[in-house]
């Protein structure tokens, strides 16, 4: 038996959009998107694992079909985490999942991953291309305090891959760039430089890509230069794409330190894995998966 269904759900005063897929008595896999995409960079990976799994994707606050708070507060990593607990709540309530993310997808999910935020509920946790904010500021501060060992060369070659941070907290710039037109140039920019042959111009890119500046606004900055001591509650997986233009495998760099037992997985390819190498994102979700059950 295999289900198809769409969901709208209520996270505070917002309302999200949702879709499960697959069988619902297997084991639910959560699937978190990052930006600016929505919920269908998972297309391809959802196709791989529905089969025997029961996946939830939705879209984040600010992308695809769910709202988008104007107020660039409504982004901080609490209301994140508010909203994966909504989701797993309304479609899968009271059981345990597996949780995949992507870029920005995990970044905030590490945010629930690390607070306990769902009492157990998460079995396991890949990570693709997203390292946890509070745990890059205690690097940064370990490598800025170790320049004799090739810190600061490592924190000038990151900075420079997330040069895009730094631009995304200049007022309207971001935005004006999406509404003049970067929405219609994005497939061009992702077909030349992230080797995805199929990308095709969204209705939705313009908005994905204007509200999820916000994201950045409200998080990177307060966490980068206030970190907090982040363990995580479950098994960690960490894709580490090879050819990421923008997170740095050094970024792993004593991960283990917050995570215990870590699993690190290296995939010959560019930032955009799920979309790129659908096939090698979920064997290594279904192995870390099966290994944790």
């Amino acid at each position: 038996m295999s289900i198809e269904q769409e969901h709208w759900v209520t996270s505070g005063d917002l309302l999200l959009y949702a879709r499960v897929e697959g069988n619902p008595q297997a084991t639910p896999l959560v699937l978190v998107h990052g930006y600016p995409d929505n919920h269908s960079v998972w297309d391809k990976v959802t196709e791989q694992l529905k089969k025997d799994y029961l996946v939830v994707r939705y879209d984040v606050r600010g992308a695809g079909r769910s709202d988008k708070p104007a107020r660039t507060s409504a982004y901080r990593m609490k209301w994140l985490a508010q909203d994966l607990k909504a989701v797993a709540n309304a479609v899968i309530p009271g059981r345990s999942f597996h949780l995949v993310a992507h870029d920005w997808g995990s970044i905030q999910s590490w945010e629930t991953v690390t607070t306990g935020a769902l009492d157990g509920r998460i079995r396991s946790y890949t990570a693709i291309s997203g390292p946890c904010l509070d745990h890059v500021g205690y690097w940064l501060r370990d490598q800025i305090m170790a320049p004799r060992s090739g810190g600061t060369t490592k924190v000038l070659k990151q900075l420079a891959s997330s040069w895009y941070v730094f631009m995304f907290q200049l007022p309207v710039l971001p935005e004006t760039l999406w509404k003049a037109g970067l929405d219609r140039l994005w497939p061009g920019y992702l077909r030349k430089h992230e080797q995805i042959a199929d990308a095709q111009f969204s209705e939705y890119q313009k908005a994905d890509g204007h509200y999820g500046v916000k994201l950045y606004r409200a998080n990177f900055i307060r966490k980068l230069l206030r970190p907090e001591p982040r363990l995580a509650g479950c098994p960690v997986q960490v894709i580490i794409p090879t050819r990421d233009a923008y997170v740095g495998r050094q970024l792993t760099e004593n991960l283990a330190r917050w995570t215990g037992k870590l699993t690190l997985q290296e995939l010959d390819t560019t930032h955009w894995a799920p979309i790129t190498e659908p096939a090698a994102v979920s064997r290594s979700v279904r192995e870390f998966v099966e290994a944790h059950r």
